[in-house]
């Protein structure tokens, strides 16, 4: 029993270690990288009007935050992204629900989504704005729709690949069909919403922003278009570092939120050795 503890406390102390060494490297890669910029610029090798270099930029974030248009952009931004992710994983886990317990719906209507699927919002987005304006609407239906497709064919797919006696024994146990879609299906099927819920967490601030590209008159699709048509690159490259940091902390918040709900689920690697030194 001793020995099984000290196992584990060796395997966690070795997998945190790999993670501090991985942030140490990835920190040094950046550093790195961004030194690298801007000596191409200084020395001119690069063209700032192009590319910008990290000093210019970061002086331009600090004046976008100053000047108060940082919040006014990034709230509209993320409104129009989380509300259409709300609506988005809403439908698409009822419908892909419907179409696992109704199969032969499923398989008049699933080729429909898909082919739906296959078009290029990008190339509907002008159509949506003359739908539903230029307000939040339009955005949030184009960020709704893009969450939508995610999430509803990740939970379709895991319907459809459950191991059909789950539900059988849920049966057999007296379970109804209720029971058995909150208690069976939908627990089963977590990982993989959660992984399309991922996917749709991007695809919704992507929706957003083709949107307030379109037509918008606030939101960062808006001013990178605005920046643009005034070559003030400097704008531009704000907007796209703030959009990565927005990523990076909403990535890690579903992380959090993932090994919460699927702390059942145990860690796998294809790195055999590294299996068996864990063991």
């Amino acid at each position: 029993m001793r020995q099984k503890i000290a196992g584990g406390k060796l395997s966690l102390s070795r997998t945190q270690k790999r993670r501090t060494q991985a942030l140490v490297v990835r920190l040094l890669l950046i550093a790195g990288l961004l030194i690298l910029w801007e000596f191409m610029v200084r020395s001119g090798r690069l063209s700032s009007f192009y590319t910008s270099y990290p000093s210019e930029i970061a002086a331009d974030l600090w004046e976008f935050y100053t000047s108060g248009d940082l919040y006014k952009h990034a709230s509209i931004t993320l409104r129009e992204a989380f509300t259409g992710l709300f609506y988005g994983t809403i439908i698409g886990v009822a419908v892909g629900v419907v179409f696992g317990q109704f199969t032969f719906l499923g398989h008049v209507l699933k080729p429909i989504i898909t082919a739906i699927y296959g078009i290029p919002q990008l190339t509907l987005a002008p159509v949506y704005i003359l739908w539903f304006g230029i307000g939040l609407q339009s955005k949030i239906f184009l960020a709704g729709l893009m969450a939508f497709f995610n999430i509803f064919f990740a939970t379709y797919g895991a319907i459809q690949d459950m191991e059909p006696k789950l539900i059988e024994s849920a049966h057999l146990l007296g379970a109804n069909r209720l029971q058995t879609l909150l208690r069976v299906v939908l627990p089963t099927c977590t990982p993989w919403i959660m992984s399309g819920f991922r996917s749709a967490l991007g695809s919704s601030l992507i929706g957003a922003i083709v949107g307030e590209y379109m037509g918008a008159a606030a939101g960062f699709g808006w001013m990178v278009a605005y920046a643009t048509s005034y070559f003030r690159m400097k704008r531009v490259m704000s907007c796209i570092v703030i959009l990565l940091l927005v990523g990076l902390i909403l990535n890690f918040v579903l992380d959090k939120i993932e090994s919460l709900l699927l702390k059942w689920r145990p860690a796998t690697t294809l790195n055999v050795g590294a299996d068996r030194e864990s063991a």
